[in-house]
């Protein structure tokens, strides 16, 4: 059985959620997110708890119903506080700056990269770290390791495009007789 799909949700205040057969939405004070959801999980919303039980008892349906709860539960975290990513860039000569709705990165390659910024996500470039927020955890994730997929980082000096929590596991180079 779900661990995670036995658990009830507390919805704050200030956060709607509305449960129907095929969707659920969260509306909150940063924004409004919305999801398609098949029809295995029932969910029930009582006074501002969210329960929910699979429809039948095989492997799928309970698959879906521990992913759903997450779902719902990071769609009730979005809207109340922002989901932050933060990428940084070692190198020489590796940059990168935002024009508008566009990320442009310079990573040592002959050609400048560009990447359009999907709507709905902030991206602050400071000189070597770069910030995405959302309120969508699932779209800032994405977005932040398609930067992190244009150069990513090398075990020997450690240069490429890395998150701020993330460790690189250094190898040794050739040694001189």
């Amino acid at each position: 059985m779900s661990r995670i799909g036995k658990q009830q949700l507390h919805i704050p205040t200030g956060v709607e959620v509305t449960l129907d057969a095929h969707a659920v939405r969260v509306k909150g004070p940063k924004g409004e997110l919305s999801r398609e959801i098949r029809e295995e999980i029932d969910f029930k919303n009582e006074n501002g708890i969210i329960s929910s039980t699979p429809r039948r008892n095989d492997k799928f349906s309970r698959a879906l119903w521990g992913t759903y709860m997450s779902h719902v539960q990071n769609m009730i975290a979005g809207v109340v506080t922002p989901f932050e990513k933060k990428l940084l860039v070692e190198g020489v000569g590796f940059k990168w700056e935002v024009k508008g709705d566009t990320l442009h990165l310079s990573l040592g390659f002959s050609h400048p990269v560009t990447m359009k910024i999907p709507q709905g996500l902030t991206v602050v470039a400071e000189k070597g770290s770069l910030t995405i927020t959302g309120i969508d955890k699932e779209m800032v994730g994405l977005f932040a390791n398609r930067v992190r997929q244009m150069k990513k980082p090398e075990p020997y000096k450690g240069k490429g495009i890395r998150y701020s929590n993330e460790v690189i596991r250094r190898k040794q180079g050739k040694k001189s007789a």
